[in-house]
């Protein structure tokens, strides 16, 4: 086994700066090359400890800034008119992309990846869409379907 300190969290392994034992193949054909993790010497464990530090002050601003663009999301509110039929099931649907750019047009632009819709929506009515902005740090923006 070899000791190596993560740079990256890694979803089976742990959370960046973790000290992980792996397969030394592993380390030597993945981690490593990639850039993801440093042989645990004591150099690198002073390093990863500066690199850990920067790293909890970038992700402390960019919470910070999610946050406001949560409370600026929360006051929106999306009003879409589609043709749809006798019991409300729309001839077509309204999608991420669709939301993403009516957020564009009032100002808020906010990448359609981070729209959380499980599935596009294809029914008239009020519907509660999450926008997943930081790990942490979510908001819910009224979407509001009326039939033409």
């Amino acid at each position: 086994m070899m000791e190596v300190i993560l740079r990256d969290d890694i979803k089976s392994l742990g959370k960046a700066g973790d000290l992980v034992r792996v397969k030394p193949g592993y380390a030597r054909n993945f981690l490593l090359p990639q850039g993801l993790a440093y042989e645990a010497t004591e150099g690198n464990k002073k390093r990863i400890v500066a690199e850990t530090k920067a790293r909890n002050v970038r992700l402390a601003a960019e919470k910070d800034a999610a946050l406001a663009t949560a409370e600026g999301l929360a006051a929106v509110a999306l009003t879409f008119t589609r043709k749809a039929g006798e019991e409300g099931k729309l001839f077509g649907s309204i999608t991420s992309q669709d939301i993403a750019d009516s957020l564009a047009a009032q100002g808020k632009t906010v990448d359609k990846r981070r729209i959380e819709l499980p599935h596009p929506i294809k029914a008239v009515g009020e519907h509660t869409v999450i926008v997943r902005l930081h790990p942490e740090v979510h908001a819910d923006v009224r979407v509001t379907v009326a039939a033409e």
